[in-house]
């Protein structure tokens, strides 16, 4: 589940120390060798990758969604649109340093959950079936064993938690700003599911919530000054030792409310994005962006102005080193007999494959390497060509 930060300047001063903001989780950093960076964003709450990148093109898309799809969104290819809110990365996407894969997900299925759905996605591992390993590291920590020169010495995560991601064998620092933390969002969804149980409780919280989410909204510009701060902070970082970085972004679980939330959230990553390609310089020419989800959300949108936790999701790719300007998708419609369990868009490939392909790419680890070691059992499938 999110857990989530605010950047203080304070914070950086002292060492870049993480506070509670409704959308930054905890940064990672390891070592490695070569010229090639690698920044892996989670996107934690299930991003609504139809909402993001629209497949406007789909006879089926406007009558699931007559009031997310109402705004005018930026065209990408002709079928595919994206949302108006990331609109400042749409230079990106006309250089070809910005892609989408479209109709992906890792193997979990079984129940739409958070918790298991992001360890899932950092783990990594999961057969065809979806049935998860025992395991508590991460494919990224895994993938430092076989990427040719990498070490673990200067690793550095940057938070309230641990990444699962980059947890393992190979260990990581780890710097908690205590006197700075707030209750993280495990803490708060555990709160808000204990107090809607309870009707004498239940609207008074929901009051509370809206309340504390209009005075976040007033100091939405003090957090894109931090999420901009964050992203020169991660590009200070890969073009120093590190090469691989890993972070998250939490508040993505757009139940209600979603265009709000959406735009609030795609304005944050639009910031950081462009915020780590400026301060990485010419270093951004050989740098690759992957920014994943845990799960995409339903076709049709739901009562409340927005969508429910879903299946089929969406990959963000940036970088001076991508093959750009595409949407990567064996897309499989929106009619109703093509949706999965008639409700949610049906993954037609494995998000981890995309992100095996980038490591070969990037850092020549072997493919039988990616698929023994980095993600167990993984058929990579044909090279999507991520990389120039």
């Amino acid at each position: 589940m999110p857990v989530d930060f605010v950047l203080s300047r304070r914070a950086f001063l002292i060492g870049c120390s993480v506070a509670a903001s409704p959308l930054l989780t905890p940064v990672t950093f390891a070592a490695a060798s070569g010229e090639n960076r690698l920044l892996v964003i989670v996107l934690r709450g299930a991003m609504d990758g139809l909402d993001v990148v629209r497949p406007v093109g789909d006879a089926n898309y406007a009558a699931l969604r007559p009031t997310l799809a109402a705004d005018r969104p930026l065209d990408l290819n002709g079928f595919f649109a994206l949302h108006p809110a990331a609109a400042p990365l749409m230079p990106l996407w006309a250089a070809g340093e910005m892609a989408f894969a479209h109709a992906v997900a890792t193997p979990y299925r079984q129940g739409r959950s958070h918790f298991v759905g992001q360890d899932a996605l950092e783990n990594g591992t999961g057969g065809a079936a979806g049935d998860l390993t025992d395991a508590r590291d991460g494919w990224l920590n895994r993938a430092l064993s076989v990427i040719p020169g990498a070490t673990a010495e200067t690793a550095v995560s940057v938070g309230q938690q641990r990444l699962l991601i980059l947890e393992g064998e190979n260990p990581n620092q780890h710097f908690f700003p205590v006197s700075e933390s707030d209750l993280s969002l495990q803490g708060q969804t555990l709160l808000a599911a204990v107090n809607a149980a309870d009707p004498l409780f239940a609207q008074p919280f929901a009051a509370g919530q809206d309340l504390a989410r209009d005075t976040e909204g007033m100091a939405l510009m003090k957090g894109r000054e931090n999420h901009a701060q964050l992203g020169h902070y991660v590009a200070e970082q890969l073009t120093g030792p590190s090469r691989i970085a890993s972070l998250s972004l939490g508040g993505w679980d757009t139940h209600l409310r979603q265009t709000k939330t959406m735009t609030e959230q795609l304005t944050a990553l639009s910031d950081l994005v462009l915020a780590v390609k400026t301060g990485l310089g010419r270093h951004w020419g050989t740098t690759l962006v992957l920014a994943l989800t845990e799960f995409g959300r339903t076709a049709r949108e739901n009562g409340s102005g927005g969508t429910d936790h879903g299946t089929g999701g969406l990959m963000i790719a940036a970088g001076g080193a991508l093959k750009g300007g595409q949407v990567w998708t064996d897309w499989p419609g929106l009619a109703d007999a093509d949706l999965l369990a008639e409700r949610d868009l049906m993954p037609t490939r494995d998000v981890r494959a995309f992100a095996g392909w980038a490591l070969r790419g990037l850092y020549g680890v072997e493919a039988s390497a990616i698929s023994q070691v980095v993600f167990p059992g993984l058929d990579m499938g044909s090279d999507p060509a991520l990389l120039l």
